[in-house]
């Protein structure tokens, strides 16, 4: 893999970042067709809490509401996407053309890495092969749209910039 410019880091955290947005509305979507056993708060706000709980910060988590608690989860949530989203377009540019279906398959693989080793080896959740199975769906549904969204974007941006 080639050095990463400041240009693709950017792109990536930026796209990154924008594909968070569809990702965030299709988890909602599905988060609200599980059944009423299941719709209990998702992985984004569970992980948030716990990385609060894990860095001390429980006396300041007992003053939030139920708003305050919903921010810190969709800025850490998008924080995230930032995150995962730089090394796309170093791979996408190396490995494969970068595009929607490629995008969606690096989506899957973040969701894979996290999910099933990241977040567990962190003790931020629990493996997703403990979730139900629904839940786990809607998380992955979520991951293929984020990363096709990321993939879209990175493609247009590049297209963009020959012109």
């Amino acid at each position: 893999m080639r050095a990463a410019s400041l240009s693709d880091l950017i792109l990536g955290a930026t796209a990154g970042c924008a594909a968070t947005v569809p990702m965030s509305l299709t988890m909602d979507a599905l988060h609200r067709r599980l059944p009423l056993s299941e719709q209990y708060p998702l992985p984004p706000r569970q992980i948030a809490m716990q990385v609060a709980h894990q860095a001390g910060l429980e006396p300041k988590l007992d003053e939030l509401d139920e708003d305050d608690r919903y921010h810190v989860s969709l800025a850490a949530h998008y924080g995230m996407g930032a995150t995962a989203g730089p090394l796309y377009p170093l791979l996408a540019e190396q490995s494969f053309p970068a595009g929607v279906l490629y995008g969606a398959g690096y989506g899957l693989a973040v969701w894979a890495a996290n999910y099933l080793g990241i977040l567990p080896a962190l003790g931020l959740l629990t493996p997703a092969t403990r979730h139900p199975k629904r839940r786990t769906g809607v998380m992955i549904a979520a991951h293929i749209v984020w990363g096709a969204a990321l993939g879209g974007l990175v493609s247009l941006t590049r297209s963009a910039r020959k012109i």
